[in-house]
């Protein structure tokens, strides 16, 4: 079963470019008005024109940094006051990175925390209340296969990617019996500007996949029956996480330093 979201409308966080510029072609090719979020306007403005162009619908841009606290909350506030609702979440915007602990700018990783973690949780506070009232949407959390296990080199991105899937997985049980489909979608190593971000290709552990690779497997666990609380994209990240998951935690943790480090 192929979902169809017309006449629903989508905020899709981090839609300058990679997996969220990729969700929103998606939906849009489904139907949905989008509301993309970002800060760089002139993209945004740019996949804005070529989607209304294509798709024949409507698109909202807004640039924000949702890394500040209270961004989320604020842009609750913004999208209610122009009498927009929302009945689909995609929080995809996040960085990462990478380096012993002792090495990292304080400030950047307390950027990175804000925005991975603490603006997320507040974006989908601010709107889980209308897509439930709605319930015929989804929200989707980009988590990452580093969810799955300590991540040394990493250690700050691991944990909140490890927070955004347990998170999300809460969610999805306080809301099951909604229409409201909670997903944390946990990509491994992607084609996108993530690690031209990081500075590094370090992290890049198996084979990369395409952004579009990734949100076939979002969508297609949508479109199940019943949509799984997670979803890990790519077989062989699923071997890798599932074999994480069930190696004892020291050596899980070693196998991952060595990947990440080497």
């Amino acid at each position: 079963m192929t979902m169809s979201y017309a006449g629903t409308t989508a905020l899709i966080t981090g839609a300058s470019s990679g997996l969220g510029a990729e969700f929103a072609a998606r939906f849009a090719a489904r139907g949905a008005n989008l509301v993309l979020v970002a800060r760089r306007t002139d993209r945004l403005e740019d996949l804005a024109r070529k989607l209304r162009d294509s798709d024949s619908i409507s698109v909202t841009t807004l640039s924000k940094d949702l890394s500040r606290a209270g961004a989320g909350a604020e842009l609750g506030e913004e999208l209610a006051g122009r009498g927009i609702r929302i009945d689909t979440l995609i929080n995809n915007a996040g960085f990462a990175t990478s380096g012993p602990l002792v090495k990292e700018d304080s400030a950047v990783i307390a950027s990175e925390i804000s925005l991975n973690v603490a603006s997320l949780v507040e974006t989908t506070r601010a709107f889980l209340p209308e897509m439930l009232a709605a319930g015929r949407g989804a929200l989707i959390n980009v988590a990452s296969t580093a969810a799955f296990q300590p991540v040394p080199g990493m250690a700050v991105y691991g944990a909140t990617k490890a927070f955004v899937l347990s998170f999300t997985e809460a969610v999805a049980h306080e809301t099951k019996e909604s229409g409201l489909r909670v997903l944390a979608l946990c990509p491994g190593a992607t084609r996108t500007e993530f690690f031209d971000v990081l500075g590094s290709q370090a992290a890049a552990v198996g084979r990369l996949q395409s952004a579009s690779q990734v949100v076939d497997a979002a969508l297609r666990a949508l479109d199940r029956r019943t949509t799984p609380v997670s979803v890990v994209s790519g077989l062989g990240n699923r071997l890798l996480a599932g074999i994480a998951q069930r190696l004892p935690r020291n050596i899980s943790l070693a196998m991952a330093g060595r990947a990440v480090q080497d």
